[in-house]
């Protein structure tokens, strides 16, 4: 329990942070935003956005050969850090604003991780925190749902400001498939075809979450972001077909050999889908969210090499 006097001398620490990093944005000055996994393929999708908003841009990556593709992206500096190395995110944080977190994905040791980077933000003086979590992160059946509770928890304990992101699952996972969609004309995944998902293109979520970063329009709110759309697998093989120009069958594929987690999960899925609202979505953007049929007609038009 804080005394009085502490407790006014906290008070005044987090409202110094919050009015430090509002001014220099009132004040036209670009915030340091240290994006975390800057070279993988979601946060990789943030720090263009974060360019187009005028920040000043930190890639954090696991090595230094990453950095070049990482600048080619818009990144203003590198620093080459890990998430299980304190010192080294100690170092990545200095001088630093704002941080966008991601979790890596499906990581035995991912609540770790993530309580790592945001006590050595708060430790760093880090204003703000966005957090990329999930969409249903109270859903305790599914681990890599589960994992983002205890980050969010954290964060709301650190004083820090902070923007909580709740996206669907990403059209971009649907790039490994598209290959064999449209060489067989089959569509599988390992749970029931009838499961409906709300979807969202990451790139959107990238465009939020440098609004969330460079603007406290988003301080202190929790966002479900989703695109139209809450869709079963016939329907999603239904809009390959249509742009593909050939048929295309929804089939339950073989999960091959997973971990228990991923495994939970697809059982997970053959009962019970993942869905939520655009309302948000396009309220953020001002726009309409991208489509999965747009999406699907970029992969046409450039397609991903196959697996």
């Amino acid at each position: 329990m804080f005394s009085r006097t502490e407790g006014r001398q906290h008070d005044a620490h987090n409202n110094w942070r919050h009015y430090r990093h509002r001014d220099k944005i009132l004040n036209g000055f670009a915030p340091t935003v240290l994006a975390v996994g800057a070279a993988g393929p979601f946060a990789g999708l943030v720090v263009p956005a974060l360019k187009c908003k005028g920040a000043k841009v930190r890639g954090l990556v696991r090595e230094a050969a990453q950095g070049d593709t990482v600048r080619a992206h818009g990144a203003d500096e590198i620093a080459v850090g890990d998430l299980r190395d304190r010192s080294s995110l100690d170092a990545a944080l200095i001088g630093v604003d704002s941080v966008f977190y991601i979790a890596p994905a499906f990581q035995p040791d991912e609540v770790d991780l993530g309580l790592t980077m945001v006590d050595a933000a708060k430790a760093a003086g880090v204003s703000r925190i966005v957090f990329s979590s999930v969409i249903h992160p109270t859903l305790s059946a599914l681990e890599n749902h589960a994992a983002k509770a205890p980050v969010e928890e954290a964060i709301l304990a650190s004083d820090m400001e902070y923007v909580f992101l709740h996206p669907a699952m990403f059209f971009q996972n649907l790039a490994r498939s598209w290959p064999k969609v449209a060489a067989t004309g089959l569509f599988a995944e390992p749970w029931s075809a009838e499961t409906r998902f709300s979807r969202v293109d990451y790139r959107d979520v990238a465009e939020v979450a440098a609004l969330a970063l460079t603007t406290a329009r988003m301080t202190f709110g929790t966002f479900e972001l989703c695109a139209e759309g809450n869709l079963d697998r016939r329907d999603v093989a239904a809009m390959m077909a249509e742009v593909l120009g050939r048929p295309v069958e929804a089939a339950v594929g073989d999960p091959g050999d997973v971990s228990a987690d991923v495994r939970k999960m697809f059982d997970w899925y053959d009962h019970h889908g993942l869905l939520g609202n655009d309302i948000v979505l396009h309220a953020l953007l001002d726009r309409e969210p991208r489509s999965l049929r747009s999406y699907f007609k970029e992969l046409m038009a450039d397609p991903p090499p196959p697996n």
